[in-house]
């Protein structure tokens, strides 16, 4: 089954447009992951600026901070899946959605967190 006919694929790359989309228009999210990922925003927010300190968060590009706070979300609360699919996952939306240098960032902040949170993800 190739990656964009996978509905977990499918199911993320909605989660991060909803999270994309609600930067611009706060709106009520009619999805699971997206709600879920906003609940622990903050506590997200705070591992990404402390994993990216050259970037605050105000000055990463919207999408990649989508597709970031959606694969911190996967990696340290949701924990249903291996943190190397879940980072694959997260540059593949990236290469699709981003600019040249998302997937080498997103991948780059996410090893980060893996790294300082290597207990947490056993």
């Amino acid at each position: 089954m190739k990656k964009k006919d996978d509905p977990r694929h499918q199911q993320r790359k909605i989660a991060a447009e909803m999270l994309f989309a609600q930067e611009f228009a706060k709106q009520d999210v009619k999805n699971e992951i997206a709600t879920s990922v906003n609940r622990q925003k903050k506590a997200i927010d705070a591992l990404i600026a402390k994993s990216a300190p050259a970037w605050p968060i105000s000055q990463i590009a919207t999408i990649d901070l989508a597709i970031l706070r959606l694969a911190v979300w996967e990696l340290l609360f949701a924990k249903k899946e291996p943190y190397k699919v879940i980072v694959d996952e997260a540059v593949e939306i990236a290469k699709e959605y981003g600019g040249e240098s998302s997937a080498g960032f997103i991948n780059g902040v996410l090893g980060t967190i893996i790294e300082s949170s290597k207990k947490q993800l056993k």
